[in-house]
């Protein structure tokens, strides 16, 4: 996808703080915080959202997942406690189309989010 903006972070085209990377995943700070830890976790690969990224491929999303996790061990918010969330389509929330989870931590996350 070439006006993809997270196909670009994975050229490196475009900057990000990237904190973690596997052979199939990329993961940076995500540049509007929403706690302490903020960090977006995307595969290499272009998939529009998680519907599509299920659908893709057997195992990517496992890897996705647990990119996500070694990033919140990383990031010394797994033992409190942090959330993995995708947001899938536009009233979701989804704002670039490149499927994404958020690890968020560091902070008391209160539900329903919102």
């Amino acid at each position: 996808m070439n006006d993809c903006l997270f196909c670009k972070i994975v050229t490196r085209e475009f900057p990000a703080e990237i904190v973690y990377e596997t052979g199939r995943t990329l993961a940076f700070r995500d540049i509007k915080p929403q706690a302490p830890t903020h960090v977006l976790v995307i595969p290499k690969e272009h998939h529009a959202d998680a519907a599509a990224l299920a659908e893709a491929d057997d195992g990517l999303a496992d890897d996705v997942l647990k990119t996500a996790h070694a990033v919140a061990a990383q990031e010394q918010v797994a033992e409190a406690g942090y959330r993995v969330v995708f947001n899938t389509g536009p009233a979701a929330g989804q704002t670039v189309f490149h499927v994404h989870a958020h690890v968020l931590g560091g902070r008391d996350l209160t539900w329903p989010p919102g």
